[in-house]
């Protein structure tokens, strides 16, 4: 019962926004002529969206109407393309229409988002920050990233292979073991979510080359979302750091992850954190320090 209460509110939500996203559609945007005063429907008229969209008048008229018939994802996308949905309005669609949606994209408006991206890891200064693709190549970071991690210029601007491959990160981190199989496994979830990508081939061919420790934890096949990790960092400069690390996504741009860094209470972090960005902890940044 519950089951066709849900099923009946989706196919209603479905009738609503196909009306209103026909409605906003004028003739002229669709490459139709107006009518000129004879036209009442406001936006297109349903025939109009099956004949763009190649479908039968009948089937457009039950499918707006919250039948339940059956669809593709293939028709969908292309009365989607008539009624010039959004990517995200394209998504909501297929789950109206009771589809697994697509996968994400970023529309033309986000692809301009790094100026507000900076301001949003430099404000979270002094906690490390930083920003990657999916890929786990490195956008940007922060100051703080750059002194408690060790994040600088001549790393390969990769992040799970400079997980690997960084001695200076290595040197400082105790919880390396406890967590190279976590990131091993975030990764493997990420190449699954795109088997074809020749992206991910390119990073996965890279880190087996460098990398018999990631090898070893890759052939596991362990799987895991990106989520929160401990790390424990032994900082030659403050001794030992105690922070979480949260990997999150902004649904604007699916196509980046960023990583805050929050101190954990203990070890003073947040007091260690602050002055390492103070002037004071700069000038000491500056110097080489063993270890």
């Amino acid at each position: 019962m519950a089951e066709d209460v849900l099923k009946t509110h989706r196919l209603r939500e479905l009738r609503e926004f196909l009306m209103s996203r026909r409605a906003r559609v004028t003739p002229a945007e669709a490459g139709l002529p107006d009518g000129g005063a004879r036209r009442r429907t406001p936006g297109l008229r349903r025939e109009e969206v099956a004949v763009l969209a190649g479908v039968g008048a009948s089937w457009y008229q039950w499918l707006e109407q919250g039948r339940d018939i059956s669809v593709s994802p293939q028709v969908l996308d292309s009365v989607a393309r008539v009624l010039r949905l959004g990517n995200a309005e394209r998504r909501h669609l297929y789950a109206l229409a009771g589809l697994n949606p697509p996968a994400p994209e970023v529309a033309p408006e986000h692809r301009d988002m790094c100026d507000g991206l900076r301001r949003l890891i430099d404000t979270w200064m002094p906690y490390p920050a930083h920003i990657m693709d999916p890929y786990y190549n490195c956008v940007m970071y922060n100051d703080a990233a750059g002194m408690a991690l060790g994040m600088r210029p001549e790393n390969t601007q990769n992040c799970i292979i400079d997980f690997f491959t960084d001695s200076l990160y290595r040197g400082r981190s105790r919880t390396w073991e406890q967590n190279a199989g976590m990131v091993v496994a975030q990764f493997r979830a990420s190449c699954a979510a795109a088997p074809d990508d020749e992206g991910f081939q390119e990073v996965l061919a890279r880190l087996k080359a460098v990398s018999a420790e990631f090898t070893e934890l890759w052939e596991r096949r362990d799987i895991e979302y990106p989520g929160q990790l401990r790390k424990e960092l032994d900082h030659p400069l403050v001794g030992l750091l105690a922070v979480e690390s949260t990997a999150m996504k902004v649904p604007a741009r699916p196509d980046l992850t960023i990583v805050l860094h929050t101190p954990l209470p203990e070890e003073n972090t947040a007091a260690k954190l602050e002055w390492l960005a103070s002037p004071e902890g700069r000038r000491g940044s500056m110097y080489p320090v063993a270890g």
